[in-house]
């Protein structure tokens, strides 16, 4: 969820002096770029993993606190819901067998994990989101004890001034309304991060946000929400809602949300900034000392601490993200629209196919965003959230087409490539390639299996049936088969 921060009332000065930092912040910013201050010599990647807590039953299990206490592992984190938690995998260079690594430092992770935490009542799944949740867990209660999480929610409830509404339809059709931001909880996702120079890293935004709907088509894992079937990819929307900060009449007025495909392909990582700070007030007005212009005149990294802050409040499904790594700063796109699991096989091949198939459509001589308008890759986007597996979305050169039968045609071999580039060994791009073209040929992700077992019960009461499939879910989920090969 970002930088930490103190609960604290703001004061209208506050949030002029924070405008102003922040914008001395992008100025630096962009003179760094100029001068090319940035680590570019071995790009690293990395993968972050959200989780849900249930108990024996498959409800949900308000316990982080208690389980992260149990784990005692600095790599897992508590996240925005008490039924939430995230665990952080070191990076790792694809070369060096990097995928292999976050397999096995996942999987070892997890298992310790679970161990340590079903001692406590609380079980991970790895589930976009937990079908098992109900009306009642959507309160400021639920929420995790950190006071950043608090601040947060007021913030963006205030921002909007009126309760958050949720409306989605899908199969089934959920309306609700919340008066904090916990729904936005509910949704649990995969992060793949890779680094790049300022140079490349429009073209790795740019070809991330093109790719996004494949993604999804064959990733997505999050057909229930409040007892409902919704979109395959009910995240999406959930995300889009839970943190829209606009009234209606802003909306009406075509004020951007803070949710954000986006609205054009980029030449440079600056832009992704500047619009952050040019179209989206602070939601966490915090200002630190540091002046970043002094700490780089004298040949330090600066923190650009209100920059970050303010960025991570803007929640793009590929988010740009300035670090500072052994006092070298460095780029990354935070590719962030997946759900997390079914398992860690399946997890593993979501980040090689991104992986290989981001690097070889940057690289690209002619790119993939020069024939495709952005509002297209847009509607991609959503279209696969709705449909997931079934989706039919537009490419270049080809027009409509079914997902998965570009995936298998065009897309893999592209992966392929890229992990190839990468210096992925064909051992293990052959082995977690394989998954994703199994997914294409059976038809069968994580959504689609949930439903599927839905069906077989639904002579049952429905949360009966989620938390019967969900325990079914968990048990396969232990297995590490990936989810195509479940019976």
């Amino acid at each position: 969820m970002g930088e930490e921060v103190e609960l604290q009332e703001f004061s209208r000065a506050d949030r002029t002096r924070h405008r102003e930092k922040v914008r001395r912040c992008l100025d630096v910013f962009a003179r760094m770029l100029r001068e090319a201050r940035f680590d570019t010599d071995d790009p690293m990647t990395g993968l972050e993993v959200e989780l849900n807590l249930v108990d024996d039953l498959g409800d949900p299990a308000l316990k982080n606190a208690e389980a992260l206490a149990a784990i005692a592992n600095p790599e897992f984190q508590t996240e925005l819901g008490q039924f939430n938690v995230e665990i952080n995998v070191p990076p790792a260079k694809l070369r060096e067998g990097g995928l292999t690594t976050f397999e096995e430092s996942l999987r070892g992770s997890l298992n310790e994990a679970e161990s340590k935490s079903s001692e406590v009542g609380a079980h991970m799944v790895m589930i976009g989101i937990l079908p098992t949740l109900a009306e009642g867990h959507m309160s400021v209660a639920s929420l995790s004890a950190n006071p950043r999480y608090k601040l947060l929610s007021e913030q963006i409830l205030n921002a909007r001034g009126e309760d958050i509404t949720i409306a989605i339809s899908g199969p089934e059709r959920l309306d609700t309304t919340a008066d904090s931001i916990v729904p936005e909880a509910a949704c649990t996702s995969t992060q793949f991060h890779v680094q790049t120079s300022p140079d490349q890293f429009a073209a790795y935004w740019n070809a991330s946000q093109a790719i996004a709907a494949v993604q999804l088509a064959v990733g997505a894992n999050s057909p229930y929400l409040l007892g409902k079937q919704l979109w395959r990819e009910t995240r999406i929307p959930l995300f889009e809602q839970a943190t829209d900060t606009r009234s209606e009449e802003l909306k009406a007025q075509g004020v951007r949300p803070r949710v954000w495909f986006g609205e054009r392909w980029v030449t440079s990582v600056f832009d992704l900034f500047e619009e952050n700070v040019r179209f989206f007030p602070a939601l966490l007005p915090v200002t630190e000392e540091e002046d970043p212009l002094e700490v780089l005149e004298a040949g330090g990294t600066p923190h650009l601490a209100e920059l970050r802050l303010h960025n991570g409040t803007i929640y793009r499904w590929n988010r740009p993200v300035y670090d500072i790594a052994a006092g070298v700063p460095h780029l990354r796109v935070e590719n962030r629209l997946l759900a997390a699991g079914p398992t860690v096989a399946d997890t593993i091949a979501n980040a090689a196919f991104y992986f290989g198939l981001v690097r070889a459509l940057a690289e690209s001589e002619r790119p993939l965003w020069s024939q495709m308008s952005f509002s297209a890759a847009e509607e991609n986007f959503h279209v696969a959230a709705q449909q997931g597996v079934e989706a039919q979305i537009y490419w270049p050169g080809v027009g409509q087409v079914r997902a998965t039968e570009l995936i298998l045609r065009r897309l893999l071999p592209m992966a392929r490539e890229g992990l190839d580039a990468w210096g992925v060994s064909s051992e293990e791009s052959d082995r977690l390639l394989g998954i994703i073209e199994q997914r294409c040929l059976t038809g069968v992700t994580g959504a689609e299996w949930f439903v599927r077992r839905m069906q077989d019960r639904s002579d049952m009461e429905r949360y009966d049936a989620l938390r019967a499939t969900l325990l079914e879910y968990r048990a396969g989920m232990h297995t590490n088969e990936p989810v195509h090969t479940w019976e």
